[in-house]
């Protein structure tokens, strides 16, 4: 695994557009939006590729032939030699690199359950990721039953800086200028306090991919179904494809996706990398 020089991100490019599972995150790092890493087989002619963006989630694609590469990404993924900094979220296409996984790791590989906690021996979760496919219509059938009575506001530089939680904009924008700049987001105050933001993490072409932050005492209150609402709002005015993606085991984001309109179309094996 050999890390790509910035200058050299050019040669990512199409091959990522090779990718049909949601790769917005793989984008953000290749077309600087944030700043990532990626790591290739071979810099003149690489032909496998892994994208870290810098929330934690990463990607991997290509070619699963080349044992040289296989043998490093076998230490990183165990972290054997201390060059993975962190915990990951990792994707990989196509559908083949899921079998060389099974070879590579075996019973290292833990399938996850719903609802439940990574036991700390554990290197390897397999979780299952889901793509949805938005219904505007059956988002515009639903949205009668979304009660705006609070105060939904423009997420502006302020609230960018003073916003905490694991799911928030400084996670996928480098500053609050960029964020202002490039991104766009709407905010719920609820008695003056913020309590739900629905933000851009991503905006490629035509798509605007949804991340959602709801402080932890008003989960479960509707708040989240407003803020984002008005995030989709925003993108049915603007033509704009709102894309949401989530784990299966997070039921409170699968379960928030339909209410909005959008329909679960692929599950994928998502692997957390410990």
């Amino acid at each position: 695994m050999i890390l790509l020089e910035k200058s050299d991100y050019h040669k990512v490019v199409k091959p990522l557009k090779e990718v049909s599972i949601n790769n917005l995150f793989a984008r953000a790092v290749i077309e600087g939006q944030v700043n990532g890493l990626v790591y290739v087989d071979n810099i003149h002619q690489p032909h496998t590729f892994y994208i870290c963006h810098p929330y934690g989630m990463s990607l991997l694609f290509g070619d699963a032939s080349n044992d040289e590469f296989n043998s490093q990404l076998i230490d990183y993924v165990l972290n054997t030699s201390g060059k993975r900094p962190k915990t990951e979220w990792l994707q990989v296409f196509p559908e083949f690199w899921n079998k060389r996984f099974e070879e590579f790791f075996g019973r290292k590989i833990v399938q996850s359950a719903i609802g439940s906690e990574t036991a700390e021996h554990i290197q390897i979760e397999q979780n299952t990721r889901i793509n949805f496919q938005f219904n505007a219509n059956t988002y515009l059938a639903l949205k009668k039953e979304i009660i705006k009575g609070t105060n939904i506001v423009r997420t502006d530089q302020v609230i960018f800086e003073s916003m905490s939680g694991s799911v928030i904009p400084r996670y996928f924008w480098k500053d609050s200028d960029q964020f202002s700049n490039d991104g766009v987001g709407f905010s719920v105050l609820f008695n003056s306090k913020l309590v739900s933001t629905a933000f851009s993490a991503f905006i490629f072409d035509s798509m605007l991919e949804i991340g959602i932050e709801t402080s932890k005492d008003y989960v479960g209150k509707g708040f989240a179904l407003q803020s984002c609402s008005a995030l989709i709002d925003y993108c049915l005015a603007n033509k704009l494809e709102p894309v949401w993606g989530c784990k299966l085991e997070n039921q409170g984001s699968f379960k928030l996706a339909q209410k909005l309109g959008f329909e679960p179309t692929l599950y994928i094996p998502f692997y957390k990398l410990c």
